[in-house]
């Protein structure tokens, strides 16, 4: 009852601000709120102190009219509600005592759009208030004003990001996302807990990061977020608001310039030139008309795209272009290319940031579909976190957090680019430990197995202690509980690929195998295809099929380090843990939860083992049971526990 009391005190602090200077208005007249839901789930608009309450289903708009005598109110979106005839239920956000038209405030998480009406000087407060936490993305802004003259309006507050489903596991809620101020007090020093250096602050700054144009008690949210209107104004609340996204159609080609004969020689001439000139003009037409149908073809494509996005449940924030544009500075800092694109570095408030730009229009477009729905509906320590994207016209970006010490492979192997000492054997094993971490996630924790496919050193990156991080989820696949494998086509890097791609029949074991040719190559601290070696060395796994059959597996631990051949027996025995992730029949190496409790030595390595790893051949691969055409993830499938 305590942190509820707090709760409503908070909620007021905005009203009162606003209502200080503000008299008794007598006026009949009254404003108007158009409540527009275009949320792809139906929501139950509550207002305070007006009334009404009802069912919004999506796309529908419910007109609110207001009083001039309306100090000042709330509307707010209720989400997974259930209501009886009497107008009794409840709601998981924003309930209001179970009433279906609320008497009071509703109950936190809930996004709240907040205004005060004064026709003493003309003027008008209007603002969002986040500080009760957040429900689903809204944007207030005031429709074009009645009368003529008087002062302009100030735009409107926009929070168009789904700050839900990018919710800190501290701050979840049934529907929503709760109030750092909320979850953690500091006794009576409830407000200075969001001001002040305490636990919230950082979860605070998170709320004034995703939503800067919004209300929220952080030491961050240093500005004055209300926003002013002239007294005879009406204003629309939309709730999941649409970006704005604008897309010019392409320009016809300039035509030729078809200038007509002064004189002909004949007239059999002047027909021919006539002829010819028709000519002429039905292939410039017809060009005309094939370049101009690409274009709207392309176009269309395009939106359809956007749309695609548009109906994602579970999503990330959804950047501008000019966004990414500024906090890249015009894309200034690279850190590095891949197959699809390059990565540069960015800041974004107090957040460092990586954005990943597509570099062709088109290409890609299913890999960037994919990791946008995988990574961005699930949240482990051992995943880089994607805090974001960017779908606008032909641009292709994805945001993620900063890792400061870059990719695994500039630890292991090409030490001329880093003049950093090898790594010690201690922070390999750490390593070593958060792959299969993040791996075990992926294939035991979800609600459908997820198998990454394209596991090697580039995409493992690194923050300041060195901790591990899996990245780049474009090739990933889902694969049911109840489906042995998947059916895909041939996807990943030479040298990491499993033997049973052969088949193009996939289960996440694939990824086990990738694993086992990772970890020989962070205790060797070479790469596996290393064609400036001897021929019989060029390949790191089949040297390690030669050296573990004569007993000289000692030979391929990393020379360059002291500290690695101090730990010898140590440094066998994670070779001998790699060798069963290598096994060529995928029935025979270890689910990722085994090899965490490996190396956490809660249990043994498996002795009895094949030592050949690599095959010509396609023989059984050990697939059985059903099999199933891979599609592209759905947020609701890969949001299992966290």
């Amino acid at each position: 009852m305590a942190v509820r009391g707090i709760s409503l005190t908070l909620h007021l602090l905005f009203l009162l601000r606003l209502l200080l200077l503000l008299p008794v208005i007598t006026t009949q007249s009254q404003t108007i709120l158009n409540i527009t839901n275009r949320c792809p789930y139906t929501v139950w608009p509550a207002a305070f102190p007006v009334g009404g309450g009802r069912r919004l289903q999506p796309g529908k708009t419910w007109t609110l009219k207001v009083p001039y005598a309306t100090r000042g109110g709330s509307v707010w979106a209720r989400t997974g509600c259930s209501f009886d005839g009497k107008g009794h239920g409840s709601c998981q956000t924003g309930d209001c005592q179970g009433l279906l038209t609320c008497k009071g405030d509703g109950q936190p998480p809930y996004t709240s759009a907040q205004f005060s009406l004064n026709q003493y000087n003309n003027n008008s407060f209007f603002g969002i208030s986040l500080y009760q936490g957040f429900n689903v993305p809204m944007e207030f802004l005031p429709m074009p004003v009645k009368g003529q003259g008087g002062p302009g309006c100030r735009k409107g507050p926009h929070c168009g990001a789904n700050i839900t489903s990018q919710c800190p596991s501290e701050l979840k809620a049934p529907g929503g996302c709760n109030s750092a101020c909320t979850v953690f007090q500091e006794q009576n020093n409830y407000m200075y807990c969001c001001e002040r250096n305490c636990e919230s602050n950082k979860y605070s700054a998170f709320f004034v990061r995703m939503c800067p144009e919004a209300i929220s008690y952080s030491s961050d949210a240093a500005t004055d977020t209300s926003f002013s209107c002239p007294f005879d104004t009406d204003y629309q609340v939309i709730f999941c608001p649409p970006v704005n996204l604008t897309s010019s159609p392409p320009s016809p080609p300039n035509s030729a310039d078809l200038r007509p004969l002064r004189k002909g020689p004949s007239i059999g001439t002047s027909v021919s030139v006539a002829i010819a000139g028709a000519i002429g003009l039905i292939i410039v037409t017809f060009i005309f008309f094939i370049i101009r149908r690409r274009g709207t073809r392309r176009h269309h494509e395009m939106t359809d795209e956007e749309a695609e996005f548009d109906q994602l449940q579970g999503t990330p924030m959804r950047f501008t272009f000019q966004q990414l544009e500024a906090a890249t500075e015009q894309f200034k800092d690279k850190l590095g290319e891949g197959g699809f694109g390059s990565v540069f570095e960015g800041q974004l408030g107090e957040e460092r940031i990586a954005v990943k730009r597509l570099d062709r229009a088109g290409q890609g477009k299913r890999e960037f579909l994919a990791e946008v729905q995988t990574i961005g509906s699930i949240h482990h320590i051992n995943l880089v976190r994607l805090f974001g994207f960017c779908a606008e016209k032909s641009h292709r970006l994805l945001v993620y957090e900063y890792m400061p010490k870059g990719s695994l492979d500039r630890w292991i192997y090409g030490r001329h680019e880093n003049s950093a000492p090898p790594l010690e054997w201690r922070v390999r094993c750490k390593i070593i430990a958060d792959i299969a971490k993040g791996l075990s996630y992926l294939h035991e924790d979800c609600m459908k197995r997820i198998a990454h496919l394209d596991v090697k050193p580039q995409n493992i990156l690194l923050d300041d202690d060195f901790n591990a991080k899996l990245s780049d989820f474009g090739l990933c696949k889902l694969i049911d509980r109840d489906m042995s494998q998947v059916v895909t086509r041939m996807r990943g890097t030479p040298g990491y690929l499993a033997p049973e791609w052969l088949t193009s029949q996939i289960t996440e074991k694939a990824d086990v195998y990738s694993f086992g040719v990772v970890v020989m190559e962070i205790v060797s601290g070479r790469k596996n295809l290393d064609t400036s070696l001897s021929e019989e060395s060029i390949h790191l796994i089949t040297l390690l099929e030669e050296k573990v059959k004569n007993n000289h597996l000692e030979d391929l631990i990393d020379k360059s380090s002291n500290d690695m051949q101090a730990h010898e027996q140590d440094v066998i025995q994670m070779m001998k843990l790699a060798m069963w992730c290598l096994q060529i029949d995928c029935k025979g190496r270890p689910k990722m939860s085994e090899v965490v409790k490996v190396l956490e030595g809660t249990m043994d390595a498996e002795s009895n083992i094949d030592h050949n790893f690599v095959t010509t051949n396609e023989p059984n691969f050990g697939i059985a049971g059903n099999v199933n055409s891979s599609a592209p993830p759905v947020a609701s499938d890969v949001s299992g526990p966290r």
